[in-house]
Formats: structure tokens, sequence, C-alpha cells
């Protein structure tokens, strides 16, 4: 259970982020996945990101410090924002420049929308986690927008697409901002990790 989460800073530089001194946990996806809201329901904090109705809200590096013993990170979304061109490869930039160079980072938490048959943007990026060895894990999000059954067959669409690439299913979560699905298990997960983070870098 989280019991206390504060917004920390907003880079562009991971050089400019938190000293990594503390487990860290980024959280990105495709624009208009439900991240902001899936971060306010895990924190308890309807105000902590700030939710949009249009894609592209999140654009910079957003620390936030959970039960001062770990980072959380929103990153921006990635896909179909309406943003030019320009602003777009930066921010691909910002996003692979922290990925690839943040000492402290544990995993970044891929949301994927399980309403959706497997799209192609996030498939690319979980390769490119893969690629660039950089841990991750799937959120199937808005899990109650659509029946169980759905569901099922989607997520499992998704992790055949995954095992094909990796040759191994990756952990994953199936969870609702709405009713809370998938929050215990998530947080315990999560807990868990920074609990074995502090144990090796003693």
């Amino acid at each position: 259970m989280i019991k206390k989460a504060s917004f920390l800073i907003s880079n562009t530089d991971y050089r400019k982020c938190p000293s990594p001194t503390k487990p860290e946990f980024a959280f990105i996806g495709r624009s208009n996945v439900g991240k902001s809201s899936l971060v306010n329901m895990l924190t308890n904090n309807k105000n902590l990101a700030k939710t949009s109705g249009k894609p592209g809200k999140t654009q910079l590096i957003n620390h936030f410090l959970i039960d001062d013993n770990w980072y959380m990170v929103d990153l921006p979304g990635y896909g179909f924002a309406k943003v030019s061109k320009s602003i777009k490869s930066t921010w691909e930039k910002m996003i692979s420049d922290y990925l690839k160079n943040r000492d402290n980072l544990v995993a970044v938490a891929v949301l994927v929308d399980s309403r959706l048959d497997p799209q192609k943007i996030d498939i690319e990026f979980i390769t490119w986690c893969g690629n660039n060895e950089i841990p991750f894990f799937l959120i199937f999000t808005k899990s109650d927008k659509q029946g169980k059954s759905k569901t099922q067959s989607n997520v499992q669409k998704f992790l055949q697409e995954s095992i094909e690439i990796f040759g191994e299913e990756p952990q994953y979560f199936i969870t609702s901002a709405q009713t809370g699905e998938g929050k215990e298990e998530l947080i315990a997960f999560i807990e868990n990790e920074v609990q074995d983070y502090y144990d090796t870098h003693k």
C-alpha cells in the first residue's frame, strides 16, 4: 500500500533528475493509454498526475517520491499525440537518453490498452527495450471497459507476440483505474523489487 506520494521535479534531461540513490520505476505507454489515471489510482491521489482527454499531455520526465523509499517516473506517451515532428523527435531522444542512462532504473512499466489488439507501436517499444537490455513489465489498462473474455483475449494475443520476440512471457498485470483491479498485485510486485534493489545495493 502506498501511503505517501509527492511530486518532486520535472525535467527534459536525465542528468538533472534527482540523485540516483533510490530505486526507480518509469511508467510509459501510447498516448491516451490511461497512464495518469493509473498513477493516481496507485497512489490514492486523484490529482498527482495530470489527466487529460488530449493525448500528449505529459511532455516532461516527471519524478514522484513514493513513501520516501522509491521514485515513480511519469514519462511522455509515445505515438498519436498531435505534436510537430521536431517536438516528437526531441521527446524520443529525451526518453531514450533517460531509459539508457538512468543507473537506478529498476524497470519500465509499459502500459498497454487492453481494449485493443496488439498495436505495432507497443510491440516496437518493448522490442527496443529488449534490444537495449532495459527491463520492463506490462500493465494492461482499462480492463473495465469491456467484458473479461475480451480483455483476456487481447492480453493473450499481446503475450503471444511478446513470446515470439523474447522466447518467454513478460511479467504482466491487468488493471483498471476505475475499479482498482490489479492495484494490490502491482504495488506488491514493485515493493518486492524495491526491497531487492536495496538488498543488492547495501
